[in-house]
């Protein structure tokens, strides 16, 4: 699954969530993880599809969770991070989310919420993690950023312009 862009970003979101958080939070982004990486579906093309490994390895509960017994409810952080993580025993319910996108979006919007003195953001050029504590690494942060959103728009301009002289 990691392989999948938009489940390797969600589950790297829970990590860079986690990085200075208090152990209530890191309790809660484990309860999080546990109900999403491991027994967690999500919606494909209108139909219910299973990702979550804890699911794929078990027959048994991969077969339960798509019943109509299973409790089945919305993706709602609030509600899974109050969930109780069972191990030996059938969940008492399963989240399921729209998207990874939007389930991405989401825990980062609870990221923000989390205390911390700093913020944290991955680079995927030097693949690693940047701590980011005052305004002026926020904004050099926002000139890269600005750096491959003017490479990107110079692209599509390359090729709109080359998708339009081939329909003359």
């Amino acid at each position: 699954m990691l392989a999948n862009k938009s489940f390797a970003s969600f589950s790297q979101e829970i990590g860079l969530a986690s990085l200075g958080a208090s152990e209530a939070e890191i309790k809660k982004l484990a309860t999080l993880y546990f109900f999403t990486v491991e027994f967690g579906l999500c919606k494909q093309n209108g139909k219910t599809r299973v990702y979550g490994a804890g699911l794929l390895s078990s027959i048994g509960e991969l077969k339960y969770a798509l019943t109509r017994e299973a409790e089945v409810s919305g993706f709602d952080m609030a509600l899974i991070m109050k969930q109780e993580c069972r191990i030996t025993t059938y969940q008492d319910c399963y989240f399921i989310s729209q998207s990874f996108q939007q389930a991405t979006s989401d825990i980062r919007k609870y990221a923000c919420t989390i205390q911390r003195p700093f913020t944290v953001r991955y680079d995927p050029y030097t693949q690693s993690i940047d701590v980011l504590t005052n305004a002026l690494q926020v904004a050099s942060f926002i000139d890269d950023l600005k750096d491959d959103l003017h490479a990107l728009c110079k692209s599509l301009k390359k090729f709109e312009k080359r998708s339009q002289c081939e329909n003359i």
